[in-house]
């Protein structure tokens, strides 16, 4: 499995875009195509469907070393074998949010990995001090994916990468013309969403978006 200190290129499973009988074979292009970890997020299903649909898609995801990510239901993720869950700036604490996660024997398996959403400097580095193991940080760009969120711009990315000590993962309307000015502007690992779900080619664009971030690293 992928350490998350070398993931890049972070993928989401939004519901709201793809039908829920697809989701297997978007997940097998987005691996194909590179993506380092994947979320399943789905606000408009019920919990028993989300659960079978990352019981679906969870050995896709083990076979290739990709960490899964569950949003919203932590108490999901040893169910599914997932490694962790991601909540928001109004969903529990993380370490409720870890708790409900975890294993049923400490010790067999890493412990669960948990990542908050931030929507500011102040967020960013409250969610680091809670505990949390990454971070997403955004919308830097306004976004179809979060609608009615304002965008928080470009100006703080490096100040954050300074400030905070865990994985930081941009986040909102990040796509391939937008790219090289978030990366320019400092960060390190991003997220992207509707750009890949909507892309002619999931794979090709996939890889697109890894090779101008391993450009910036070499």
């Amino acid at each position: 499995m992928k350490r998350l200190a070398d993931c890049r290129l972070y993928g989401i499973l939004d519901l709201g875009y793809v039908r829920p009988e697809a989701a297997c074979d978007i997940v097998r292009q987005m691996i194909e195509g590179g993506i380092d970890i994947l979320q399943l997020r789905a606000k408009n299903l019920a919990i028993d469907q989300i659960e079978r649909i990352g019981l679906q898609i969870e050995p896709l995801t083990s076979a290739a070393g990709v960490p899964l990510i569950i949003n919203d239901h932590p108490e999901i993720v040893p169910v599914i074998g997932a490694q962790g869950a991601h909540v928001g700036q109004d969903d529990r604490p993380v370490a409720d949010a870890r708790w409900r996660a975890g294993r049923a024997l400490a010790g067999e398996v890493p412990p669960p990995l948990i990542g908050k959403s931030t929507h500011s400097m102040e967020q960013a580095v409250a969610a680091a001090s809670e505990g949390a193991d990454y971070i997403g940080f955004g919308p830097l760009y306004a976004t179809p994916t979060k609608p009615g969120r304002p965008a928080i711009g470009l100006g703080d990315v490096q100040r954050v990468n300074e400030l905070v000590r865990i994985p930081i993962f941009c986040i909102g309307g990040i796509n391939l013309e937008t790219l090289p000015s978030v990366l320019a502007a400092g960060a390190k690992c991003v997220v992207v969403v509707s750009a890949i779900l909507q892309a002619a080619d999931i794979t090709a664009y996939c890889r697109a978006l890894k090779s101008k971030i391993q450009n910036l690293k070499s």
